[in-house]
């Protein structure tokens, strides 16, 4: 699944002893849980010594040990599951449809599946420890005529029902809420601190969540629980008891004793699978030191530089990047490691790596950004691209190349509209998770005609390829990623569309059955385009698209954190001057990357925070990222200009650099 000596030993070495460590702490914990379901599941008011003494007799039974063993089996199924799907950058859904098609996802059916089966199990395990008239599936009576029979025992089936219900709405929910996402901390804890911290909110989100789960169950079985019944009945030849009030109906459901049974079952199956999810999170975000340097080349790919050029996985990624900018902040003597040349040769290979990494990945959030504002712009067209914004930003290319495409200044053109503007390559290639948001679907049956003309393929020949197609369209003012020469009309700037004699072409026209099949496909857009249903499944969630161009900025904050602190320790420790060397081009990607950052809040929504769920086990970081990016970017500029001051004005950079400088300088922005 990975490629040797790269990716897989950090998978194998690192990412799977921690999950199984976690997974062995959740079976563990598995038994003082169980311990108190048992007590709160026989517990009586009027006869305490009696219940402590069945209870514990009820522990040593072989019964007990039987449900312990597939508990166990159960909770290590989830730990298995959980670290097959967790991820670091959340997947959002920027409309209802999306949401659904997660759902749908061939993966998520087969989870929910998994997820329902060992729901049902863990209530075959609770049903058979709480014991009574839940024990078994059927008892055996006598028909009418005196016949012996077997008798479907309701109580059971509804236990097993439930644990299947509350499995199955668990794993809907960690999709619609992003569960899967692992969230790493701002402030680093010890996990036991981190762990006792979290149970009270574990123990809240278990509770309310059962009670929801279990008042949606008791509907859905007041009206379809006859199928499951008589399916039952037919299949292992059971009879119903007619001297017994079926569950399916209001008498039979206005059991209290039934009621809070079900809910004690279904708030000890989330709490197991909770501490599950939450040991998972603190042990796999513990922080990895990486070694900066090594003395043998064989360990080359353990080093920090190795892992950050390295794409997959991102769990690794995002580690380095974590351990990058708490050495920046803490460790004098492996930042001397940043800074130290490579013997022989004396070449900055270590800083020269991580710098290139860092500004990479700003560049990719700055053109992500530029792409997106020039998609939703309300200017009725959008703007071509640069051709330095339209290459993608890779580990391949090296800082100066980089910062020299951003901050030099590009060949003069007219102003254009081409596909490429509409297309996903513009925001960082087909393979970016965070394109789909806001790339319009020219294939969606509610994409605006306009904007298909915008895209359409000019043909080369005609005399409007490459030029103005009117000359009323004004040209922009230039921005901090357009140079001040995209502005400028060059004295070499090609000929009007009038003096290039072009031979005409007359286009050819449809064919009659052509033409009747687009017009009734245009008709059937027209007529879904009217209807409520569709409209609600198709549009847009306010801030999911923002959200989505943000959902791994934690990765940015990370850069952004590295690059300022070893910037600021550089002005005192960096012996040889290797940081001073790319002090312009850091500048530069931070003020680039600023400026898109403050366009973006002025649009809609986009500066709205959303509110705070308390009662589910949710990330809820993912949703205000893009605020924390914008707090840590102004911070790590503000660290820049007051460690150097007027230092910074033998900095070479671009007047509208200069400009937006000198207001942090100033202390004014």
């Amino acid at each position: 699944m990975f490629a040797p000596n790269t990716s897989s030993w950090f998978i194998s070495k690192v990412i799977w002893w921690r999950a199984a460590a976690s997974i062995a702490w959740s079976v563990l914990l598995l038994l003082p849980t169980t311990a108190v379901f048992i007590t709160l599941s026989k517990f009586s008011f009027l006869h305490p010594i009696q219940t402590i003494s069945e209870c514990l007799s009820l522990l040593m039974s072989a019964s007990s040990v039987f449900s312990f063993i597939l508990l166990s089996g159960v909770v290590i199924m989830v730990g298995f599951l959980i670290l097959e799907y967790f991820t670091v950058i959340p997947t959002i859904a920027c409309s209802k449809i999306a949401l659904l098609g997660q759902l749908l996802h061939p993966r998520q059916v087969i989870s929910s599946l998994a997820h329902c089966l060992m729901g049902m199990v863990v209530g075959w395990c609770c049903a058979v420890t709480v014991g009574q008239r839940y024990e078994t599936l059927g008892y055996p009576g006598k028909s009418s005529d005196g016949q012996p029979q077997m008798y479907l025992n309701e109580y059971h089936l509804v236990f097993l029902l439930a644990g299947a219900f509350v499995g199955f709405s668990h794993s809907l929910l960690g999709v619609i809420h992003n569960m899967n996402y692992v969230c790493f901390q701002t402030v680093q804890q010890y996990k036991y601190l981190h762990f006792k911290g979290s149970l009270p909110l574990v123990l809240k989100c278990s509770t309310i969540q059962a009670f929801y789960s279990v008042r949606n169950f008791i509907i859905v079985y007041f009206f379809l629980g006859y199928i499951p019944k008589t399916w039952i009945c037919k299949t292992l030849n059971l009879h119903l008891d007619s001297s017994v009030h079926p569950l399916d109906s209001i008498s039979g459901l206005v059991d209290l004793s039934l009621l809070y049974h079900l809910w004690i079952n279904a708030s000890f199956l989330l709490f197991t699978w909770y501490i599950t999810l939450l040991l998972f999170r603190i042990f796999v975000t513990e922080v990895y030191s990486f070694p900066v340097q090594s003395t043998f080349t064989d360990d080359s790919h353990l080093c920090l530089p190795k892992v950050l050029a390295d794409k997959q996985p991102m769990i690794s990624k995002f580690l380095a990047l974590q351990d990058l900018s708490l050495l920046s902040k803490h460790s004098p003597l492996r930042r001397s490691e940043v800074f130290s040349l490579s013997q022989p040769g004396g070449h900055p290979h270590n800083w020269n790596t991580v710098s290139k990494e860092c500004l990479a990945l700003l560049a990719d959030l700055t053109q992500r950004l530029v792409a997106y504002h020039e998609t939703v712009a309300t200017n009725g067209r959008a703007k071509s691209l640069s051709s330095g914004s339209e290459r993608k930003s890779s580990s391949e290319t090296s800082v100066t190349s980089g910062t020299e495409d951003l901050m030099s200044p590009r060949p003069t053109f007219l102003m254009r509209t081409p596909a490429s503007v509409f297309t996903r390559s513009v925001a960082g290639g087909p393979h970016s998770p965070l394109t789909a948001p806001f790339t319009p679907d020219l294939d969606s049956p509610f994409a605006s005609p306009a904007l298909r003309r915008l895209t359409a393929q000019v043909d080369q020949c005609s005399p409007w390829h490459g030029s103005v197609q009117s000359p009323h369209i004004m040209r922009r003012v230039p921005k901090l990623w357009s140079t001040s020469t995209e502005s400028q009309v060059s004295s070499s700037s090609p000929p009007s569309p009038a003096s290039v004699p072009s031979p005409k072409q007359e286009p050819a026209k449809p064919s009659f059955l052509g033409q009747f099949l687009q017009n009734r496909k245009e008709q059937v857009k027209m007529f879904m385009a009217k209807r409520v249903l569709i409209m609600y499944l198709f549009n847009k969630l306010p801030e999911a698209s923002s959200q989505a161009l943000f959902a791994d900025s934690q990765a940015h904050i990370w850069a952004l954190e590295a690059l300022s602190y070893l910037v600021q320790a550089s002005f005192t420790e960096d012996q040889f001057g290797v940081v001073q060397t790319t002090l312009p081009s850091i500048l530069g990607s931070m003020l680039h990357l600023q400026e898109a950052v403050d366009r973006h809040f002025k649009l809609p929504h986009a500066s709205s925070k959303p509110l705070r769920s308390t009662n589910s086990m949710e990330e809820f970081t993912y949703k205000t990222l893009r605020f924390a990016l914008r707090a840590t970017l102004k911070t790590a500029i503000y660290r820049i200009t007051t460690t150097f001051g007027n230092h910074l004005n033998a900095v070479q950079m671009s007047a509208e650099h200069w400009k937006r400088l000198q207001q942090f300088l100033e202390f004014k922005e």
